[in-house]
């Protein structure tokens, strides 16, 4: 064991080594990088004065004053609830529209699939604009309503762009046949055969959508205007860019706004951690398909 140990370190040129350390530094920086903001919301969250913790990353004062503040504030649970209702229903709508859209493209017997995919790449780089969106969803009376967030981007053409690819290379044409001779309809094929045969896939674009609805705010300002509709990100966006807790409510009194603003500093790291616990936890669960499915769409598509 030890003789064949040996023998691989002395296979090791100089060079080799010299490419490892580097490439060994090189990583570790990356990881500071990318950890040390991660860390620092962590910690910043359980800290008691935020303003004063500087680079460090451990708090003067554990509390959890953060956290208190954010169950005490109403907002945040209906827009928790908005949040995963949305999405939820969307990441529903959407694997349906893809899934409809990207299995006829992947039939070769399908005519005029050509004609129909081209029609959907034009759609990755031209839409209509802002204002004619708007008017579409005002005058299908979507406006206020959790229509207005889940419909307008029903289907990404990436996302049907990678489905049909995999449905293309991983589903066999000898299936389809047996399946037809047996007596087995398109639907009975799609439901029966492909959606089980094809579950990584489904998986890493469900999470693709998931993650996107869960991100979003920017339908939610331009098609809401109730306030107790509005996602946990828009209420998210108010705390940390704009900083203010209630565009509503408003104040005189120099004690009480210094008390708000001490409030909404212990409550932004915090916040920032209970909105991203949902997807930290999605990711666990889907890791295994993650990569097989987003490499089939990326090499033969």
């Amino acid at each position: 064991m030890a003789n064949a140990k040996t023998k691989r370190a002395i296979r090791h040129t100089f060079s080799d080594r010299v490419f490892l350390t580097v490439d060994f530094i090189i990583l570790l920086l990356l990881l500071i990088i990318i950890a040390y903001p991660l860390l620092y919301i962590f910690f910043a969250s359980f800290n008691a004065q935020v303003t004063k913790m500087g680079l460090s990353l451990i708090p003067e004062k554990w509390s959890l004053q953060g956290y208190n503040a954010i169950f005490e504030y109403k907002y945040i649970w209906s827009g928790y609830w908005n949040s995963i209702v949305y999405t939820i229903v969307g990441t529903i709508i959407n694997l349906l529209v893809t899934i409809c859209c990207a299995y006829p493209l992947s039939r070769k017997d399908f005519k005029g699939r050509g004609f129909v995919m081209v029609l959907c790449m034009i759609t990755m780089y031209f839409n209509g604009g802002l204002i004619p969106t708007y008017l579409v969803v005002k005058d299908l009376g979507l406006l206020n309503s959790i229509w207005s967030i889940v419909l307008p981007g029903a289907m990404s053409t990436y996302n049907m762009i990678v489905m049909r690819t995999y449905f293309d290379t991983q589903i066999p044409a000898e299936l389809l046949e047996s399946a037809q001779l047996d007596g087995c309809g398109n639907i009975n094929f799609l439901r029966s055969i492909v959606l089980p045969l094809s579950v990584p896939i489904l998986a890493v674009v469900g999470l693709f959508y998931a993650v996107s609805h869960w991100n979003s705010y920017f339908n939610a300002m331009i098609y809401l205007t109730d306030r107790s509709q509005y996602p946990l990100q828009v209420i998210l966006r108010e705390i940390l860019i704009t900083n203010t807790l209630d565009p509503t409510e408003t104040s005189t009194d120099i004690i009480a706004q210094q008390g708000m603003e001490e409030r909404k500093n212990v409550m932004k790291y915090s916040l920032i951690i209970v909105a991203s616990l949902p997807v930290l936890i999605l990711y666990p669960f889907i890791q295994r398909y993650f990569v097989k499915g987003i490499m089939i769409g990326a090499i033969k598509g």
